[in-house]
């Protein structure tokens, strides 16, 4: 069974490797933006393994906080991308 874990580390890492390349290389912004967040849900993949393989409940936590701040990061990266600002202020107040 631990055999199958860290073929599928093995897996993931590449993958990982195949998205830092679309981040970097990427035709346009928002296949920059699909690869940031799936570089996200790799890395909480990779960190979930290895609490797997270390037997330890420690990083559950950590996943926790990267799932909320990678949700918070493609939402902002896609209203920004939308509508060109991420905050709208009204400057109206009357």
């Amino acid at each position: 069974m631990m055999i199958f874990f860290w073929v599928m580390v093995i897996l993931v890492s590449l993958s990982m490797a195949a998205f830092i390349y679309r981040l970097i290389i990427g035709p346009s912004v928002p296949d920059r933006v699909v690869a940031l967040d799936s570089l996200g849900v790799a890395l909480i993949a990779m960190i979930g393994l290895i609490s797997i393989l270390s037997d330890t409940s420690f990083f559950l936590d950590i996943i926790l906080l990267l799932a909320i701040l990678a949700f918070i990061g493609t939402v902002s990266f896609s209203k920004f991308l939308e509508k060109g600002e991420i905050i709208q202020r009204d400057n109206d107040l009357s």
